[in-house]
């Protein structure tokens, strides 16, 4: 399986677990298995905020693209980030952000 990724600033949580042919997005099952070599699954077939685009089968290989939320702490990782080629069965691991920033506390405030 190959995932394309898709920056988009925003606040939302994305997770992915693979079983298969099988993704699970954010709690929402959508199974590719009876995509044949060659198929073509058009983006108006998937109603789904985060698939964006079409779903493909080359080769015998899932090949699709994700949108992916930005935190306001985002790294150049997610920013500008490659594509996850032969992403294994369980958790999708994306690109992760920046530290958080710490806080401008007063010195009066901090114990």
């Amino acid at each position: 399986m190959i995932i394309k990724l898709s920056p988009q600033r925003r606040d939302d949580t994305l997770e992915v677990f693979r079983s298969g042919a099988v993704l699970t997005i954010n709690g929402e099952a959508f199974d590719f298995s009876q995509m044949a070599d060659g198929d073509t699954l058009p983006a108006s077939a998937i109603s789904s905020p985060w698939l964006f685009g079409q779903v493909d089968n080359v080769d015998g290989e899932l090949e699709l693209t994700l949108i992916l939320p930005l935190p306001a702490n985002y790294s150049q990782e997610q920013a500008f980030p490659i594509p996850l080629e032969n992403v294994p069965n369980g958790p999708v691991v994306f690109p992760a952000p920046l530290p958080e920033p710490l806080t401008d506390a007063a010195p009066e405030d901090i114990q």
